[in-house]
């Protein structure tokens, strides 16, 4: 998938800890029925090969749709099932290893937890951004304090490349970081303990949609 067709408007990061009993492939399906544009597959705990053998059948889906997959911090497992992309936080394998590993065959995203950490990605050739975290998160416990919206804001002052605020991110504060400059939220429970995740996902595209009109 080429980088300039890549829409990060809503994007999708799994969690099967909170899918309340929901296989990720379902969860991703009825996402993207709900208007989901990226997927990031997130598995902290799972053998690798149930990793691959997970990321296949949902790359299946998401090809017929059109949608990139991206795979959290594991490099080999994004070579292994060939994905479009893999999603790098501060304490996993540095830019410059994965891009000599990788070359220019997959998108690579980087967590940034400050401006410098911003800055510092795209000068090491980052396609995007994941601004990290805009808001407090109960879904990960080791994060830094929140950037909130005027992080957000200085980030994308200082950066050409794409972001996407992700972290206690709803249906009431995601426009609010789009209209502060992010081209796009990342959500995890949002959508993944849904009752629906259709429904939310829907949902949230409106939001996006309502904020991008306002900024116009």
């Amino acid at each position: 998938m080429k980088l300039e067709t890549v829409d990060y408007s809503l994007y999708l990061v799994t969690d099967r800890g909170l899918s309340r009993g929901r296989t990720t492939l379902e969860i991703v399906q009825r996402a993207v029925r709900g208007g989901v544009t990226c997927v990031q597959l997130r598995e902290k705990m799972c053998p690798t090969r149930e990793f691959i053998e997970e990321a296949l059948a949902i790359k299946g889906f998401l090809k017929s749709h059109n949608i990139p997959l991206i795979i959290n911090d594991r490099v080999d497992v994004a070579l292994a099932v060939q994905a479009d992309g893999v999603h790098l936080g501060q304490n996993d394998m540095p830019l410059e290893m994965a891009k000599a590993i990788l070359k220019d065959s997959m998108i690579i995203g980087i967590s940034a937890e400050s401006v410098e950490d911003a800055v510092e990605a795209e000068k090491g050739g980052a396609d995007y951004i994941g601004v990290s975290p805009v808001f407090s998160t109960p879904t990960k416990t080791d994060t830094p304090p929140p950037l909130g919206l005027q992080g957000v804001r200085e980030i994308r002052n200082r950066v050409r490349i794409p972001i996407v605020g992700i972290g206690g991110l709803n249906r009431e504060n995601s426009g609010s970081v789009i209209k502060h400059g992010a081209d796009g939220i990342a959500v995890v429970s949002a959508i993944v303990a849904a009752d629906d995740p259709e429904v939310a996902a829907r949902e949230l595209r409106e939001v996006i949609h309502r904020a991008r009109e306002s900024c116009t």
